[in-house]
């Protein structure tokens, strides 16, 4: 049976079209011909070329591996499905659909959203029990990896902080929710880290488009995230993006200020469920989530929260086998419930 499986996971897997890998500066190593000029020449001979093309196509096996290792645990009862979905800009996005393995005919099943953190962090196993117990629950998943992910080659990798990302995934609900077996009415977001400032923006963007959200150790000040990181991050924070044009927040105040959820609470309609810990180091307390609250409670909006006290692995709480992990996924899931009904 194992054996059967692993070669049915391999086919599926190896058969996939090839992603092209696209780093920005290969550009003068690639033939030009016309907009072809922006793809990777395979057959590059300078160093960084060559690394970027290692780098990428190690990332794109691990991501094989990692829906590999998806399929062969969960299979049994949760089918997963890569797709592409068109974003706003009509930029083709990779993601993940998950449903159940046995479906009832003519059934529309509550969809979620879920939404991974990092700063080029993908669908890993992290998220693995989180999918499970979603798809166990009556919900179907999709998981779009926005643009600034790892493991789809180079040009996909460039980040946007809340801009790109926040499109792709609204993208990625409007296409969830055009599926035949999804109620477009009774969709929902989970996100965790950046995923929860993704999560907020999102809110913020559709105040309608979803019933319930759920933002886990999120992100709320892009501003006050720089002003406390290390240089290397906020150079490359700044150096991705075009948005951020190259630029610190003391150049350019305005962007980041207008990526930061903190500053657009007034808009949020849907009901939110926030969860942090104490002990946080990545996205202080006091500075993200504490501030969050207040705006919340000072705009009179629906939600509800939960800070627990010094959980274990702090800003990666949920990725522990722990009490709080559990209560967090407990939580998660009577919230989402009480709006999604699924």
């Amino acid at each position: 049976m194992f054996l059967s499986k692993l070669k049915s996971c391999c086919t599926l897997l190896t058969c996939a079209a090839p992603l092209l890998l696209i780093p920005a500066h290969a550009q003068d190593a690639a033939p030009k011909e016309g907009t072809l000029d922006k793809y990777i020449n395979l057959d590059a001979k300078d160093t960084a070329t060559k690394l970027d093309i290692t780098n990428h196509t190690l990332y794109e096996q691990e991501q094989r591996i990692i829906t590999l290792n998806f399929h062969m645990e969960y299979g049994d009862r949760v089918k997963l499905k890569r797709v592409a979905f068109a974003s706003a800009d009509r930029t083709l996005i990779p993601g993940y659909v998950f449903t159940p393995r046995t479906m009832q005919a003519g059934k529309r099943y509550p969809g979620l959203v879920m939404v991974h953190g990092g700063f080029h962090e993908r669908f890993d196993w992290r998220w693995f029990q989180l999918v499970d117990t979603a798809v166990s629950k009556g919900y179907v998943v999709i998981f779009p990896e926005y643009r600034g992910s790892r493991g789809y080659g180079a040009n996909h990798y460039r980040n946007e902080y809340g801009i790109t990302d926040t499109a792709d995934v609204l993208a990625s609900a409007d296409y969830l929710g055009k599926q035949s077996y999804v109620d477009p009415g009774r969709l929902g977001i989970i996100g965790q880290s950046r995923g929860g400032m993704v999560t907020l923006l999102a809110i913020q963007k559709a105040p309608d488009k979803f019933k319930a959200a759920v933002d886990i150790v999120g992100l709320t000040d892009l501003v006050a995230y720089m002003a406390y990181k290390p240089e290397y991050r906020r150079l490359e924070v700044a150096h991705e993006s075009a948005y951020f044009k190259n630029k610190l927040p003391d150049e350019n105040l305005a962007a980041y200020m207008e990526v930061s959820p903190i500053n657009h609470v007034d808009k949020i309609n849907s009901p939110l469920l926030v969860l942090a810990t104490s002990n946080d180091k990545i996205v202080p307390l006091a500075l993200h989530t504490g501030r969050l609250l207040d705006a919340l409670k000072a705009k009179g909006k629906t939600y509800e929260s939960h800070i627990y006290d010094n959980a274990p692995g702090g800003h990666i709480f949920m990725d522990g086998d722990t009490d709080d992990q559990r209560d967090a996924m407990k939580r998660t899931f009577e919230f989402v419930g009480r709006y999604l009904k699924p």
